[in-house]
């Protein structure tokens, strides 16, 4: 599965319901971090772990330092009136230890990772959402939280994540610029078979063939509230990578919970949170209507790699941590 040509990822509310039609027709993939061996884990029934994210170590430091930029960040927003919320997707392995090949374990630390790092945001003053209930209980019956072969969260976990953000931001910004009855409305389940990103990328047609593909429920493309002729500019941006993508719902679900317009900036996972921050930043919605509330999206298992981190990002994104913060500042005040 490829991405279909979308030369800029930053798309209005407007904009979903065509590219949420457009993504329909492939599952969008988030390539490997830009130096990553290009190797995975290959589990038990078919399940596949991405290599590249560590299952022994935990880098607190790395994790500290992340929490700075993300703190000054903060402090640049509040500065515009802007709130910032931080929604971190936990590491796929932590979720299916019982998928995990035999004597591949996950170290203690790295199973408190998610904690530290909450924990870190949260003593830093900075709104978290913790979002693994909300995966969990997605799990009935057939359904998962993530894809067998694929790197991404399904839309069932995408949607549940949404809902567990939108709750927050009803609870802690209850008053919303916007009209209500501009949410979103969700479209109905359809269901597709494609071949996990993971099994496309890194294995050999002959295990592709013993993997096979996954089955992809998803929203088929509905008409948006907020295509609406004055349904105004969205009180609420998102910032991330593939996980929250048209494709498979994350945005339009926090749109249809909190019943107002949803924007979205997304680039794949190799170009960084960090690059696609400054890229919302850049955009001539951001001066001409800035959100109340930016929703921020990170992976655990990348989380402690700043702007500087080569194995993580490409290169037309790295930058100094420095840089990268006089960047955010004055694209924040420009």
């Amino acid at each position: 599965m490829t991405l279909p040509p979308t030369p800029s990822r930053a798309l209005s509310r407007r904009s979903f319901g065509a590219a949420a039609a457009s993504l329909l027709l492939a599952a969008s993939l988030a390539p490997a971090p830009a130096q990553a061996q290009n190797t995975i884990i290959m589990g038990k029934g078919g399940w596949l772990f991405p290599g590249w994210e560590s299952l022994t170590t935990l880098d607190k430091p790395g994790i500290d330092r992340v929490v700075g930029l993300i703190g000054d960040t903060k402090a640049a927003l509040a500065g515009r009136n802007i709130a910032l919320v931080i929604a971190l997707v936990p590491l796929k392995a932590s979720a299916y230890v019982d998928k995990l090949p035999d004597g591949v374990r996950i170290a203690p630390e790295v199973q408190g990772q998610y904690d530290y790092i909450l924990g870190q945001l949260r003593q830093a003053g900075i709104d978290t959402v913790d979002l693994r209930a909300a995966l969990k209980s997605v799990e009935t019956g057939k359904q998962t939280a993530f894809y067998r072969a694929d790197y991404h969260w399904t839309s069932w976990a995408a949607e549940a994540a949404a809902d567990a953000v939108g709750q927050t931001i009803k609870q802690k910004f209850p008053r919303l610029g916007g009209q209500p009855g501009t949410g979103d409305k969700l479209g109905q389940w359809v269901t597709q078979r494609n071949l996990g990103d993971l099994a496309q990328r890194f294995l050999t047609p002959e295990q592709q063939r013993q993997v096979g593909p996954d089955l992809y429920t998803v929203r088929a493309a509905a008409q948006s509230g907020g295509g609406l002729l004055g349904s105004g500019p969205a009180p609420v941006h998102v910032v991330g990578n593939s996980f929250v993508q048209p494709y498979l719902g994350f945005p339009q679900k926090l749109s249809s919970v909190i019943d107002r317009p949803v924007s979205l900036t997304w680039q794949p996972g190799n170009v960084g949170p960090w690059a696609t921050f400054l890229q919302f930043l850049a955009a001539p919605d951001f001066q001409r209507a800035p959100p109340q509330v930016v929703v921020w999206q990170f992976n655990e298992g990348p989380f402690h790699s700043g702007p500087e981190s080569p194995d993580q990002w490409d290169t037309a994104s790295l930058m100094s941590p420095q840089t990268w913060r006089e960047r955010m500042q004055q694209g924040v005040r420009r």
